[in-house]
């Protein structure tokens, strides 16, 4: 296939030829790093992290798409725009990730060490980084690369640390003894929001524990049998009568044969199995919370792979779930096991591996947040932070409100290691920024730094202040900071937003941001969320690959509203495809209409009706991108975007404009055609940031010089409407004449008029007549309708009987049905038609009267051929109609 010559556009658009070429050319010239203007406010977006588990997915492209609309529109409307890339050393993602690739090379973490394991670790992270940064700049994420951090870089780990010490020293960080969710796969603590809770079918069992000195028994009831063997009292509420009597006596469990105290507390339901629940201070937060009131003792009966430990008795060293069937086994033997009940309760799994997580009484390190969570709320309450959509504030507050103290500590051993050293001589902690010689206390080198490592949250917590320089006094934090708008999705708005809110105001004095812009979850095209475990993830190369990166964020974005959910379908990706292909013929039919030396200048005075409302309809489209645009309503943006190019200036602007073009008609329209393109490619390239470009270069070649003043529409100036430019009368006159080409064009599809057919119109257009009547040739040629004759009132018109009227908005077309049809061989073709479909009518009737066809036939077949003679009896009955009409 011969090359393009180089003056002449290429016929097609082929993504994949221009995209990388594009992407270097914005790199080289520098277009992403803001330059500070004291004089300006600057737009600061701190990119969500992606995690150092592997490449992308199309959950990074659903906050790279609307993030990076967001940073183009503000940089070409002359703002200093910063988009803050980075990665998350990810804890235990990560860490899972390169332990099972150590247990395929048959070794694991304790056999290297953890110097040896660590370095491991920053090995795979340094590759993760650099296919991610590749991938990301692939989406055409137009990022400031020269300050990309990590969350284990040097800068965010000192604010790691100092915010650790300056709360610990605020008595914020305590360590304590409470109940943790424990994953044994994972082996390490969870926070609450790392634990899915999951509604299984389980059973109630009620066992009967003897009173001490007493033939008497107390029942209870529970759906962890195991858990006996760790009790440390019996609790009724004090209100139940049945127990009276009971309170202040002590049971014995059976097994271990542990005399425990029956107690009364109010938290204890009455109606909840019989009254009486048993009360595992170390193994559930509600009977630790109860235990704390009433001075109990912890008993621990895990160790930390779930197996059971000493304090189990005979079950010592058998799994949790082995356990709880000896157990089960040994209660029926000596009869105290009263009776066993369905019953459907939560239970709390590891997010990441789905494991049963185990309630365990640990020593952790824990933030107190709810002096954290105060001025948090009071940010949102006031509106200093607003949350899109406004449905999730109420969530957010709900959870502020009743937040619990965080757990921070994780054992693991990728991660911000805690800043904690112990003492092994005085046994006092020291708690530092710098890692200490020796201890505070006494002075004695001889101390050990704690093994374990922060939740991988604590970190992202700090990221808005701590990429931009926090704790130092930087230009880029007095600058940027507070940011303007963290975009991210609804699914982490306690994981990280909160968190932030809570962390920038505890560190700053500030707020983090002013705006919180929460985009859905993407979905399949049935709905489902898209996992790994359902099989319907789409790698995000291979549909750029296939449809362009331009095509992908249009699918993304357009009819999309803040915080829905998107599902991505085969259609969707189409249509992005379709319209980026209608631009580039567009665009190229432009060009190829320009001669050098033509005059392209837009003169006001010598505008027809339709230049006139192309402009107006421009000014309005931009006017409304505008004020979407600063609503966060991206998706409504892109799809009037979307409306007006294929709509307007491409169906019927351009198809005006080659008719005049094609006769030689004064004033050409090939100023206003330059305007509006080259107007529109700017409007819609923080969108499909590639195809436009690419357009707008081609366009720009071919342009006087200096007619356009910017190297890249990249830093060309954002559209702002021409309030001169909106002329109501032209759209008023306009839409008139589209009405009627629309109405006559789908009559001959309707009547199935052939396509070399002209057929007859007669336009009623009132007051409008004098201004519709000039595009008579222009209607004929549109419509394939000649002649088409106009007319001021309907008395003026002819009359006659066999005509289709047409009523519309501003007018009414009157079409002769002779000129649509020959009435002698459209009666032949009816009858024809009716011959035949009243034969298949016949043969239907005959079959489903046949009582063999309906005794031997599947139900199915006989409700399909019962539908078959449906449709043909309705066919039957519109074709004798129609040959009616025509008789």
């Amino acid at each position: 296939m011969a090359e393009a010559p180089k003056d002449e556009m290429p016929k097609a658009y082929e993504a994949g030829k221009v995209e990388q070429k594009w992407y270097k050319f914005w790199l080289d010239k520098g277009y992403f790093t803001p330059r500070i203007d004291p004089k300006k406010k600057p737009f600061v977006v701190i990119m969500p992290l992606p995690n150092v588990t592997g490449g992308l997915h199309m959950g990074h492209v659903c906050f790279l798409t609307p993030e990076d609309i967001m940073a183009r529109w503000h940089r070409m409307k002359g703002d200093p725009t910063l988009w803050l890339p980075g990665i998350d050393h990810a804890g235990i993602a990560a860490q899972v990730v390169v332990e099972k690739m150590l247990a395929n090379e048959g070794t694991n973490r304790h056999e290297l060490g953890r110097e040896k394991f660590l370095e491991r670790m920053y090995r795979w992270a340094e590759e993760c980084r650099k296919t991610i940064t590749v991938q990301e700049q692939r989406v055409g994420s137009s990022c400031d690369w020269s300050r990309e951090r990590f969350t284990l870089g040097e800068g965010p780990s000192r604010a790691v640390r100092t915010a650790f010490v300056r709360l610990y020293e605020k008595g914020l960080i305590y360590r304590g003894e409470r109940i943790i969710n424990w994953c044994p796969r994972c082996a390490t603590a969870l926070s609450d929001l790392e634990t899915d809770h999951k509604d299984i079918q389980g059973n109630l069992y009620y066992v009967r524990y003897p009173l001490e000195g007493s033939k008497e028994f107390i029942t209870v009831a529970t759906t962890r049998p195991e858990t006996i063997l760790g009790d440390t009292a019996v609790a009724v509420n004090p209100e139940d009568k049945r127990y009276r009597g009971m309170v202040g006596k002590k049971a014995i469990l059976p097994a271990v044969k542990r005399a425990v105290p029956i107690i009364a507390d109010e938290a204890v339901d009455p109606e909840f199995g019989t009254g009486a629940v048993k009360i595992t201070p170390a193994h559930d937060p509600v009977d630790f919370e109860m235990a704390q009131r009433h001075d109990l003792p912890l008993v621990n009966i895990l160790n930390l792979d779930v197996t059971m430990n000493e304090n189990a008795g005979p079950y010592a060293g058998l799994d949790r779930f082995e356990c709880r069937q000896a157990i089960l086994a040994d209660l029926e033997r000596d009869g105290q096991l009263v009776k066993i009940e369905p019953y459907g309760h939560s239970v709390g799994h590891c997010m990441r591996c789905q494991t049963v997580i185990e309630p365990i009484a640990s020593q952790q390190w824990f933030i107190n947040t709810r002096p954290l969570a105060e001025p948090a709320i009071e940010a949102v309450q006031a509106k200093r932070i607003n949350i899109i959509p406004e449905r999730f504030t109420k969530v957010y507050l709900n959870w502020m409100e009743n937040i619990r103290d965080w757990c921070i500590s994780r054992q693991l051993w990728w991660g911000h290691r805690i800043p904690v050293w112990y003492c092994r001589d005085c046994g006092e902690v020291t708690v530092a920024v710098d890692e200490p010689k020796a201890c505070g206390q006494c002075g004695s080198a001889n101390i050990e730094q704690d093994p374990d490592v922060l939740d991988t949250w604590f970190s992202s917590a700090l990221w808005p202040h701590s990429t931009l320089g926090w704790p130092g006094d930087t230009e880029d934090l007095g600058y940027f900071y507070p940011t303007t708008v963290m975009e991210t999705g609804y699914d982490i708005i306690f994981f990280w937003v909160a968190r932030m809110i809570m962390m920038g105001l505890e560190d700053t004095g500030d707020i983090p941001f002013s705006t919180v812009y929460l985009h859905g979850l993407l979905r399949d095209e049935k709905g489902e969320k898209m996992s790994k475990v359902r099989g319907n993830v789409l790698d995000p190369l291979d549909i750029m690959d296939k449809y362009g990166t331009d095509a992908l964020r249009f699918a993304l974005i357009t009819d999309v509203s803040p915080g829905s959910d998107i599902n991505l379908t085969a259609s969707r990706l189409e249509a992005g495809r379709n319209f980026a292909n209608k631009l580039w013929n567009a665009t190229r039919f432009v060009v190829r209409s320009l001669k050098p030396g033509a005059d392209i200048e837009v003169k006001r005075d010598r505008l027809t009706v339709e230049d006139r409302w192309i402009l107006s309809r421009l000014s309005g489209t931009i006017a409304s991108v505008n004020r979407l645009m600063d609503n966060f309503q991206f998706g409504e943006a892109l799809r009037q975007l979307h409306d007006f190019l294929w709509g307007e200036f491409c169906d019927w602007y351009i198809e005006f404009a080659k008719i005049r073009l094609g006769s030689g008609e004064k004033p050409s329209p090939l100023p206003v055609l330059v305007h509006v393109l080259e107007t529109s490619l700017r409007l819609l390239h923080p969108f499909m940031p590639f195809v436009t470009e690419e357009l707008w270069q081609n366009l720009k070649q071919r342009l006087p010089a200096g007619w356009v003043e910017t190297e890249s529409i990249m830093v060309a100036a954002y559209p702002a409407a021409d309030k001169k430019a909106v002329d109501p009368q032209a759209e008023r006159v306009m839409e008139a004449i589209i009405e009627v080409i629309h109405a006559i064009r789908n009559a001959r599809a309707e009547h199935k008029v052939e396509s070399g057919r002209w057929v007859e119109a007669q336009v009623y257009a009132g007051e409008l007549k004098s201004a519709i009547a000039p595009y008579a040739q222009t209607i004929q040629r549109l419509a394939k309708a000649r002649p088409v004759s106009f007319f001021e009132s309907r008395e003026e018109m002819p009359p006659g009987d066999n005509v289709l009227a047409l009523v519309l908005k501003s007018s009414e077309v009157i079409i002769p049905m002779e000129s649509m049809v020959d009435p002698e061989a459209e009666r032949r073709r009816l009858g024809q038609e009716i011959a035949q479909t009243g034969a298949e009518v016949a043969r239907l009737e005959a079959r489903l009267e046949d009582k063999a066809f309906l005794t031997k036939a599947p139900p199915a077949v006989v409700a399909k051929e019962r539908d078959n003679l449906s449709v043909r009896k309705d066919r039957l009955e519109r074709l004798q109609q129609r040959l009616g009409e025509l008789n």
